[in-house]
């Protein structure tokens, strides 16, 4: 039997225990769409769960021959169903749990790496929000009286604010690449 449960996550790693936890209940994900999970019973923590960002979308070549090399590992790719899948970035992994623990990341310096891709992510996107919405902002003064003024100055507003928003998103990602390279500066 299939179960849909909507649901958002802003964090990666916080989606990824999520998924380990739907896993420990007997639920495996089949498929997955923005802010969209199906799963379909299983064994109880039949499954492990990993997700990451890759560094080019799906299509892509170095991602065609990772995807590959996850797939000859024994790791399945869990498909996006709707939306510009040539283009996502983001993919979820699983692996049979009987085969033992499961990792992306075998190295501090693999792991900088991929919070690095996540931290320009958040930051481009607060970069595109508030140029836009200073752009609909500035227009305003170009046309001081009129409803085109009230709609841009709302939206201008409004994307001001979810670039501010994308932007506290980063803040996270940014102190867990300063706590990686600290404790790999320990270690050396």
């Amino acid at each position: 039997m299939s179960h849909t449960v909507r649901k958002l996550f802003i964090d990666f790693e916080k989606e990824e225990q999520w998924l380990n936890d739907m896993a420990a209940k007997g639920l495996a994900l089949t498929e997955y769409s923005w802010a969209r999970y199906v799963f379909e019973e299983s064994g109880k923590g039949e499954y492990i769960y990993r997700i990451e960002l890759l560094e080019d979308g799906i299509k892509g070549a170095k991602s065609v021959e990772y995807l590959q090399f996850m797939e000859e590992a024994g790791v399945e790719r869990v498909i996006m169903n709707k939306g510009p899948a040539a283009h996502n970035k983001w993919v979820i992994f699983r692996r049979k749990a009987s085969e033992g623990p499961f990792t992306i990341y075998s190295d501090t310096d693999s792991k900088i790496k991929h919070y690095r891709r996540i931290h320009r992510l958040w930051m481009s996107v607060a970069l595109m929000e508030f140029i836009i919405g200073f752009m609909n902002v500035g227009l305003v003064a170009l046309d001081y009286i009129g409803i085109v003024s009230n709609i841009n100055l709302v939206m201008g507003l409004l994307l001001i604010i979810l670039g501010a928003a994308f932007l506290l998103f980063s803040v996270p990602v940014h102190q867990k690449i300063k706590k990686l390279q600290s404790d790999k500066l320990i270690r050396e």
